[in-house]
């Protein structure tokens, strides 16, 4: 190995590590200040959701228009994270309902972090890890990441699904050649997270 490939991968790790500590504080912070009011969520969350974003930003990742395949392929991969645990599942009921909070201030949230996450986690730390240490290490790394920064808000028993939901999201990322793909996917996880 060449003493540059190895200074690549050298500052690619730096970089890679530099991101998970920024998402590690961006997470506790959210779980503090995440109490029960919904203007505290709502902040703590679009406060999260900026920080990623401005954090992807001065790792490199510069906002694109997704492509018309990017597009379908998210589609379908959020659908299918949708459906997926109806379909294992069908025995166990859904709870349907509309959350108390109000759905428009929840959409922009939902939506930022979703994009945030995506950006951060599929964009610039996939990328990083991926240029330090090769493409699983960067599936698993950031899969991993997804499903740690969730369990301050949702526990531990999310974690299996979370993992999972993270590889699923890494590999729409890949086949849809950027964020555009897992970001729509995520949303719609997320968004139709109100009704069930």
């Amino acid at each position: 190995m060449t003493t540059l490939r190895r200074a690549v991968e050298a500052n690619a790790a730096l970089r890679a590590a530099g991101l998970i500590g920024v998402l590690c504080a961006a997470a506790l912070a959210r779980a503090t200040l995440n109490g029960h009011a919904t203007l505290t969520a709502f902040a703590a969350g679009l406060s999260f959701g900026l920080l990623l974003l401005a954090t992807a930003a001065v790792a490199g990742w510069r906002i694109g228009r997704p492509s018309a395949r990017g597009l379908v392929i998210g589609m379908a991969g959020g659908l299918l994270l949708v459906l997926l645990p109806r379909l294992l599942h069908p025995a166990v009921a859904a709870p349907i309902g509309m959350r108390p909070e109000p759905f428009v201030a929840w959409v922009l949230v939902t939506g930022v972090v979703a994009v945030a996450e995506e950006a951060l986690l599929r964009g610039a730390l996939l990328d990083a890890v991926r240029e330090a240490a090769g493409l699983p290490a960067a599936v698993l790394l950031t899969s991993v990441a997804f499903a740690l920064i969730h369990v301050p808000l949702y526990g531990w028993s999310v974690v299996p699904v979370d993992l999972a939901a993270g590889v699923w999201l890494a590999g729409l990322r890949l086949a849809g050649g950027g964020i555009g793909a897992p970001a729509v996917a995520h949303l719609l996880a997320d968004l139709a997270g109100w009704w069930m």
